[in-house]
């Protein structure tokens, strides 16, 4: 099996350039919800979500958001278990992190994104979007939510 290509948090602030923004990744089975940071790299925005066709594709699109956005690293969502362990969808991103790094040179970290998109479904049924608008939103801004919570772990170190 192939070496893990996602870095642990201080080798990834060492790779990152000092300014770009960071895109933040939901990835579920059928769709890849995207987030972008601003230059700062202290808010999270709701992208876009990429409706999930082949990886070669899918990462086509994404690494050509990447160039458009001036991104300077990547934060994938990874998804454990409630007890901390890694299930299927766990390997599954840890999969795509691996074919994407034979695409791209960006600097890749996980962020664990345990309930982050029951958080934001919650957060949504509060505000009583309906549920087309959930399905239509949920993916994006789940990946606005992991990057977020990456941030402002930043924010707490001072090296944001």
């Amino acid at each position: 099996m192939a070496s893990d290509p996602t870095l642990l948090l201080d080798d990834f602030l060492a790779a990152l350039p000092p300014s770009g923004r960071l895109i933040g990744l939901d990835l579920g089975t059928k769709t890849i919800g995207l987030a972008l940071s601003d230059l700062g790299r202290g808010i999270a925005s709701p992208m876009e979500t990429i409706r999930r066709k082949k990886f070669t594709i899918d990462a086509e699109r994404l690494l050509q958001i990447c160039t458009e956005q001036q991104v300077g690293g990547i934060v994938l969502g990874l998804p454990l278990n409630m007890d901390g362990t890694e299930g299927p969808r766990a390997q599954a991103t840890r999969a795509f992190a691996r074919n994407l790094a034979q695409k791209t040179n960006l600097p890749m970290t996980m962020w664990d994104e345990r309930l982050s998109t029951a958080a934001v479904t919650r957060t949504l049924l509060e505000a009583d979007s309906s549920r087309a608008r959930r399905a239509e939103v949920v993916d994006k801004m789940a990946a606005a939510y992991i990057l977020q919570g990456f941030l402002d772990r930043l924010g707490h170190m001072g090296s944001a």
